[in-house]
């Protein structure tokens, strides 16, 4: 593990606060496998997480003293840990975005363009679910809910496909996307236990916890794409070889990272479902004993 880590236990949660300090100073300008197209594919994930873990910990934060959830000590410490990681991931991909601005590749603009989308979206969701008596506070929480699915699922491929981490040929990188997997999966089932203490189990918190994953996802797949699209045009590496390679690595039915997800994905329309259904104990343990977490 090349950096500096500080470990907090946040007063009892079950999950600690890592603050990492990684050193992007030497990181390549394509430090996956040398590869333009899986290098932006990733820096573009890496652009959304800014802005997204800002607006994760402020929808968690906004609902906290919720009069259904305010005496849940356990839940409280859980919420006070997740704020605490979702920070420390903000701090790293904002240091790994700079230093590939360094080489030109325009990830200020797009870290700016995130925000536009969160802010635009959150609003626009509001006001189609306002007659439901759904106020923005709770938009953001149930929208959070379903993005928390998304990143957990997304880490736990991560942590699984060896196609994509063969990839990760720069150990700075690697370790910083492993070391975020993890923590994902860490606290995955926080936002959801927040949303559930708030809204329960019924049809309506069902449907309105689904409608916002198939929202969020549509929004998040748009979105990403055009990143890919603007980063690998601005960096006049927009050909068939690096579509090829992001095809290969993200999409093919046998390696594909997103494709990966599918079942995972789906398991959120089951009624019953709950993150810790999908169980990564025996993953998670596996892979802070590697880093040395």
């Amino acid at each position: 593990m090349n950096a500096k880590v500080n470990i907090s236990s946040r007063a009892g949660a079950s999950f600690p606060v890592r603050r990492m300090n990684f050193d992007f100073e030497q990181v390549p300008q394509y430090w996956a496998s040398e590869s333009a197209g899986i290098t932006h594919f990733l820096t573009a994930l890496s652009a959304l997480f800014p802005a997204g873990e800002k607006f994760f910990i402020d929808s968690v934060r906004a609902v906290r003293k919720h009069p259904l959830i305010k005496d849940d000590e356990r839940l409280q410490k859980e919420i006070s840990a997740f704020i605490g990681q979702e920070a420390m991931h903000t701090q790293e991909h904002v240091g790994f975005n700079a230093s590939a601005q360094k080489y030109g590749h325009d990830v200020a603009t797009l870290e700016k363009n995130t925000d536009t989308v969160i802010q635009t979206a959150r609003k626009v969701f509001a006001k189609v679910v306002k007659p439901f008596g759904m106020t923005q506070e709770m938009v953001d929480l149930t929208a959070t809910t379903a993005l928390e699915h998304f990143t957990a699922t997304i880490a736990s491929q991560l942590l699984t496909n060896s196609h994509i981490q063969d990839l990760m040929t720069d150990q700075t990188m690697a370790n910083m996307w492993y070391w975020h997997a993890i923590e994902e999966n860490e606290h995955k089932a926080v936002a959801y236990d927040v949303y559930e203490g708030v809204f329960g189990q019924g049809i309506k918190a069902y449907t309105l916890r689904t409608s916002a994953l198939v929202f969020a996802m549509t929004l998040i797949f748009l979105t990403q794409s055009y990143f890919v699209l603007r980063l690998l045009k601005q960096d006049q590496k927009l050909n068939l070889k690096e579509l090829r390679m992001i095809y290969t690595y993200a999409y093919s039915p046998s390696k594909g990272i997103i494709t990966g997800m599918t079942r995972e994905m789906l398991a959120y329309f089951r009624p019953s479902f709950h993150p810790n259904d999908l169980d990564t104990n025996a993953l998670l343990a596996k892979w802070k004993a590697k880093l040395g977490l």
